[in-house]
């Protein structure tokens, strides 16, 4: 069941602040340089091979054998706490194809080259994790699936409630 602005009724335990943020399409990075006034800052955590889980391989219509490649990162805008802590699951498949340049984009952010030229297919789910609420993007760009998870972290909550009352 939904409501008016299309969200479900399960959702409106979501700050409201957040919500337009976790439902949005597009780049993330440029609608954080947006509302940062043009700062904006990618500092990558740990990159490392991993299995698929199960939860994500489903999604991708994978087998969960698979192989992947992680990487974790914190997403800044203006401020000196990170904003979003992001998690991007590549399965090897998509590395060997177009997606290979992800492996080696270093402290760019996947969105600039993500969104460059072209509006990848993308499906979205919200789910509320330990470190805060998330939105999951699985995306079909240049035929390679991969996912990209984002989550918003505490002082980017505060920064948009501070910046939205004013």
């Amino acid at each position: 069941m939904q409501n008016k602005r299309g969200y479900k009724i399960e959702d409106m335990r979501i700050p409201a602040e957040l919500r337009p943020w976790l439902y949005a399409y597009g780049s993330l990075t440029q609608q954080l340089t947006d509302v940062a006034a043009g700062i904006f800052k990618v500092e990558p955590i740990q990159e490392h091979f991993q299995r698929l889980n199960f939860s994500d391989a489903k999604w991708m219509k994978m087998s969960h054998q698979h192989s992947s490649w992680v990487r974790e990162s914190y997403l800044y805008g203006c401020e000196d706490q990170p904003w979003v802590k992001a998690k991007s699951i590549f399965p090897i498949l998509s590395l060997q194809s177009r997606a290979r340049i992800f492996q080696h984009i270093g402290k760019k952010p996947i969105g600039w080259f993500l969104f460059q030229r072209t509006n990848p297919d993308c499906e979205r789910r919200v789910v509320l994790l330990e470190d805060g609420w998330t939105r999951q993007s699985c995306y079909t760009w240049h035929g390679c699936k991969f996912i990209v998870q984002e989550t918003f972290l505490p002082a980017f909550e505060q920064f948009i409630q501070q910046n939205t009352s004013q």
